[in-house]
């Protein structure tokens, strides 16, 4: 009788997959932010009260904790923050691009321009509008700090991720909305180290694109055909926000 209802109870039967991770007060976050940022499920109304029998907390931590969404004023001055993005920016064709045999021989690896035609030559140009994710399976090693950092006993950093050109081609060529990765940063730790900043983060937020970072299960979701939601709580003024992600595949639930 309802069209919408009807569509839904179809999307019900396909495979929903949850991208990001569960976070509580033991949870990594970057070393740069203070000590005592994260206080979760602080009780500040607790059961017996007079005024009324229920329980309430308080919520302390950085935008930029768990799996989060950054906004363009997180690294560009001025950038557009939180309140800037509406619903219809949250809902992307789903791509994956999958370098997890090249991470194995190489932790520091970036992704390449050609990563990015290769894949494109199996599955079909990059759509308008995509949201592009870099499978690493690095989510695999939450929530060990050191070892998403891939800290080494020299203190070096080595991590895989994006390259400048990969980038710059998913949004300049394809039009790309926003992208991905399971990793705490965007650059690849070489990238990184190479320009001394974070350059491909700050590429991706000046260009006015959206990133989610610290994704996880990118390994049981399609390369191509599937649909990303990513929603954040509507905190005016924020540069960054955890986020509730997930994806909606092609893919028949199995019975």
């Amino acid at each position: 009788m309802y069209k919408l209802w009807e569509a839904l109870k179809e999307a019900k039967e396909y495979t929903w997959v949850e991208l990001s991770h569960s976070v509580n007060n033991d949870s990594p976050y970057w070393s740069g932010i203070p000590e005592g940022s994260v206080e979760l499920g602080t009780v500040c109304f607790d059961w017996g009260n007079p005024m009324l029998d229920c329980l309430i907390q308080t919520f302390k931590f950085p935008g930029q904790f768990g799996t989060h969404i950054d906004f363009p004023g997180h690294f560009i001055k001025g950038g557009g923050l939180s309140e800037q993005y509406d619903v219809h920016d949250l809902i992307f064709p789903l791509c994956v691009i999958d370098i997890t045999k090249k991470v194995k021989e190489d932790a520091r690896y970036a992704v390449t321009l050609e990563d990015i035609k290769a894949y494109e030559e199996q599955y079909g140009p990059i759509p308008d509008g995509a949201f592009v994710a870099l499978r690493t399976d690095w989510s695999k090693k939450w929530p060990d700090m050191d070892a998403l950092s891939g800290t080494r006993e020299d203190g070096s950093e080595n991590f895989p991720g994006w390259s400048m050109e990969a980038l710059q081609y998913i949004y300049e060529t394809r039009n790309a909305a926003a992208n991905g990765h399971e990793t705490l940063d965007t650059d690849s730790a070489a990238v990184a180290e190479e320009a001394g900043d974070l350059a491909c983060e700050r590429y991706v937020l000046g260009k006015g694109r959206l990133q989610v970072e610290l994704l996880k299960n990118l390994d049981q979701v399609p390369p191509a055909g599937a649909v990303v939601l990513v929603s954040y709580p509507r905190i005016e003024g924020a540069t960054g926000l955890p986020a509730r992600v997930w994806a909606v595949t092609d893919q028949r639930k199995k019975l």
